[in-house]
């Protein structure tokens, strides 16, 4: 009004200012109209939110990976630079505790994938019976007899049976430590992965280590391997022996002699058997055929199946004795009965960058054992 009343002062016509006003009214329903529009898409826009919101709930963050977050960053920073600060200032809750005589609790991650590369080595630990404790030794019960079963009936009196005799076989944890080492400059390069090269290289080392010590350990300081086990007949009921088979193999009678090895098992224990050798004893009875021509020895067409010797799953040991005169020659039997292998789950590291100047050395240690814990289940053939 207060325009219309300025140009009507100046002398404006009347036409000129009627149609001034109608073109401002129009501009401003123009404006008031788009103003609207956009008001209602912005609303349908948040309705549609609110229900996506409403029937499909954002998914839950991972509390796991939080929870490890702290130990896993401190643990890097301890592994490349030494700093002890951020391990120490973790709560017991957070599995960052110091050990006694130094080092600190590896992250649950890293000693994941080093017990996954242990699981999948060629060791008897994939065959075998895996229990984790807490002390320093893993007791385990064997009965030593059958237990005796009776038949009753509702009038005559039930027989008292017989208990079976039980026996306590012992398992002690060894130290086993492996000590890689890198540089300096290596572990201050970001774009390193020193958590996946250090979990590597202490699988390497311990596998080994393992392999070997359940093969051919003598119990001193180390696992109870299979070939330092008093023997026995080949009937023998004892859990403290492997029986073994009277007769040597001798490969024109391999068929035979490998036939009275399968069945020298109890039949209790046939059903989960597998045969251990070495690579050059699988070799000599890969050319190995029987009485009709046939090869003893069977590969599997399966992805990840093993070879099959007689029907039964065959293990390759590269510590297994190699090929002479007494020597153990393979194995059959259920490792999962016969063999134990006891240990802590923490795997425990120290830095040190004094010994070896100028590279890192990491200190790595774990607590395992291993012996056989029940003999009637394993049976043992030799060289002749």
């Amino acid at each position: 009004m207060t325009e219309a009343r300025a140009a009507a002062e100046a002398g404006m016509p009347a036409t000129d200012l009627h149609r001034a006003v109608e073109e401002f009214v129009g501009e401003l329903k123009t404006f008031r109209t788009d103003i609207h529009n956009r008001l209602i898409a912005q609303d349908t826009r948040m309705t549609m939110l609110d229900r996506k919101a409403a029937f499909r709930g954002r998914s839950p963050l991972s509390t796991d990976a939080q929870a490890e977050a702290p130990h896993q960053k401190a643990f890097a920073a301890y592994v490349r630079s030494g700093d002890e600060d951020a391990l120490r200032g973790l709560g017991v809750e957070q599995k960052a505790i110091s050990v006694a005589d130094g080092g600190f609790l590896m992250p649950p991650q890293v000693a994941e994938t080093v017990q996954s590369a242990l699981r999948a080595a060629g060791s008897l630990r994939a065959i075998a019976n895996v229990v984790q404790v807490e002390g320093s030794s893993y007791d385990v019960l064997v009965e030593t007899g059958d237990t005796g079963t009776a038949w009753a009936n509702d009038i005559a009196a039930t027989a008292e049976t017989a208990a079976a005799g039980v026996s306590r076989i012992t398992v002690p944890l060894h130290e086993l430590s492996a000590m890689p080492k890198a540089s300096q400059r290596l572990l201050d390069d970001a774009a390193f992965d020193v958590e996946a090269w250090l979990a590597e290289r202490i699988a390497d080392r311990f596998g080994r280590a393992e392999a070997a010590a359940f093969i051919n350990g003598d119990g001193s300081d180390k696992p109870r391997g299979l070939t330092r086990v008093p023997q026995g007949p080949a009937n023998s009921n004892d859990p403290a022996q492997i029986g073994t088979l009277p007769e040597g193999f001798e490969p024109d009678y391999a068929d035979e002699t490998l036939i009275s090895l399968v069945y020298a098992l109890h039949p209790a224990y046939r059903a989960n058997a597998c045969f251990v050798m070495s690579s050059k004893t699988a070799a000599a009875l890969r050319r190995m055929k029987d009485a009709d021509g046939r090869f003893l020895w069977a590969d599997t067409l399966a992805q990840g199946e093993p070879a099959r010797l007689l029907g039964y799953p065959v293990m390759i040991s590269e510590d297994m004795p190699e090929a002479g005169p007494g020597a153990a020659a393979l194995f059959f039997g259920d490792f999962r009965a016969g063999y134990t292998v006891a240990e802590r789950p923490e795997l425990r590291v120290l830095r040190d960058p004094f010994s070896a100047k100028p590279h890192v050395l990491f200190y790595a240690t774990k607590r395992v054992g291993g012996a056989v814990t029940d003999g009637r289940a394993i049976k043992r053939l030799n060289f002749a």
